[in-house]
């Protein structure tokens, strides 16, 4: 049995159950309300979701407009291919074989030109080398009867492409000519079991390959000619970007572990700079990937034919050495265990000395591969950062001695009751010294290591031909200078 009345503006239902009892319903009002409700809250969650996502393209265009250019040069690529489908005398000539060239327009335009030419030489010369052992193989099938062609065509098939599998496990093929590979099995399995005949197949082959040849060369002439973004680029400016984001990383490191109390900006600052090195750390496969691209690029502005792009891998390589021991130099500064800030402001000077002289090396050996000249001043930072390294040792060796000796002045009149509670107050401060010990030793490694990056780069500048800097021409002392020296000589 059911009831119904108004109540609040509606309709209220109540029904009765089997068992006497009644269970009161929803107005109708109220669904719609919250019908409503749900389809507003799903229209503004579509309207954020929608106005982030634009937001976030905005941003990622205004940061690097070379990948709006991108998209641009791939338009423009894609609208001059196609006139050769869409003009009548340019389609008679290729004939339906044009979509092809737009194919090969879309597979092998790269955001480097590096990467475009890598794909376009492996697409050619893969293509071309399969289509003519295909066609090859398909003749001398041919002449061997209806029964042997299949076995003979079957089996070319499956030793090439075994073949061909297999090299893409070796290291310097898979490097270089991967893609090429992968173009080589699918053109010589297509043309192989195909069931043209052989003139047919060499008409078939004649214009995929012209029509491919095209699409190759309008994809070089839009990425060269328009705004080119060259992988060699790439690669000298990320090197030189980490080398910095190290040094920095390194100050900022030393200068939060042994920062004063209160400075709470300077701490914020010091965190976001102190995890610089993990850019390094992550960079390896960015550098081997653009040092492969650069090796197929042109001799452009300051990089010409064979440059050393192997030597920035083991730049960055030795910058990765660094990054690893400031890995665990940045583990202890964030450790539970710290030593006493009575203890660390003993060696607090001397170790910002090193930690600053390290980033100066670093920040000049950038300086002098941004800029492709040798630093004259280079050897004086080295030496500096020597000096400060020797310093450390010293300080370190004097560093216990100075509790020692407070610890035992009292134990001479000492009773045999506080025997024991001197013995601990002589352990105690070798404990406290062991963070701070482990911080100092980590950073004379890092600056260990910094000696191998500088060779590394001194290297780099002997292959590349970095230009030598003329020393500065001292400036002609004053007047008042010159009184000075006379009269230094005269006494």
């Amino acid at each position: 049995m059911a009831n119904d009345k108004e109540a609040s503006g509606g309709l209220e239902w109540r029904v009765t159950v089997p068992s006497g009892s009644s269970v009161k319903m929803e107005s109708e009002s109220g669904v719609i309300s919250r019908a409503w409700t749900w389809f507003a809250g799903a229209v503004l969650m579509a309207k954020s979701t929608v106005f982030g996502f634009g937001k976030s393209v905005w941003k990622m265009g205004v940061d690097d407009p070379r990948k709006v250019i991108h998209g641009f040069k791939v338009g423009i690529a894609l609208s001059l291919v196609s006139i050769f489908y869409y003009t009548r005398p340019l389609y008679d000539g290729v004939g339906g074989n044009a979509m092809w060239a737009v194919m090969t327009v879309v597979v092998v335009f790269e955001y480097t030109v590096g990467g475009c030419l890598y794909k376009g030489f492996n697409r050619a010369v893969a293509t071309l080398s399969a289509g003519g052992l295909a066609v090859g193989i398909h003749w001398i099938a041919s002449k061997t009867g209806e029964r042997v062609e299949p076995v003979i065509l079957s089996a070319s098939v499956f030793l090439l492409g075994a073949a061909a599998t297999f090299s893409r496990f070796i290291p310097t093929i898979k490097a270089r000519f991967d893609y090429g590979i992968t173009i080589f099995i699918l053109t010589f399995s297509l043309v192989a079991v195909s069931g043209y005949r052989v003139d047919e197949v060499l008409d078939l082959a004649q214009q995929r390959l012209s029509t491919i040849a095209i699409g190759i060369f309008i994809c070089l002439l839009v990425c060269i000619l328009i705004c080119p973004v060259w992988a060699s680029e790439e690669l000298h400016l990320l090197i030189t970007r980490n080398m910095e984001k190290l040094a920095e990383s390194l100050e900022s490191c030393i200068k939060e572990y042994f920062m004063e109390d209160g400075d709470v900006d300077g701490t914020n600052s010091c965190s976001q700079k102190s995890q610089g090195y993990k850019c390094v750390l992550n960079s390896k496969a960015s550098e081997d990937s653009q040092a492969n691209l650069a090796r197929w690029e042109l001799a452009h502005g300051r990089f010409g034919f064979r440059h050393p792009w192997s030597q920035y891998l083991k730049v960055g390589a030795a910058m990765r050495y660094c990054a690893y021991c400031m890995e665990a130099l940045n583990g202890c500064i964030n450790s539970e265990i710290q030593a006493p800030k009575s203890t660390k402001k003993h060696l607090r000077e001397v170790c910002m000395k090193l930690s600053s002289a390290s980033s100066k090396v670093l920040k000049e050996l950038s300086s002098s591969i941004k800029s492709m000249k040798r630093s004259q001043s280079i050897d004086f930072s080295v030496e500096e950062m020597s000096n400060a390294v020797e310093e450390l040792h010293d300080a370190l060796r004097s560093f216990p001695n100075q509790f020692t000796q407070e610890a035992d002045e009292p134990a001479v009149e000492a009773t045999e009751e506080k025997k024991h509670s001197i013995s601990v107050t002589t352990t105690l401060p070798a404990i406290e010294l062991l963070p701070l010990i482990t911080v100092a030793s980590l950073l004379i490694e890092i600056s260990a290591r910094i000696e191998g990056v500088v060779d590394a780069v001194h290297t780099l500048a002997d292959l590349a031909g970095f230009d030598s800097v003329e020393k500065e021409k001292p400036l002609s002392p004053t007047h008042q200078e010159q009184q000075d020296m006379k009269a230094i000589q005269e006494v």
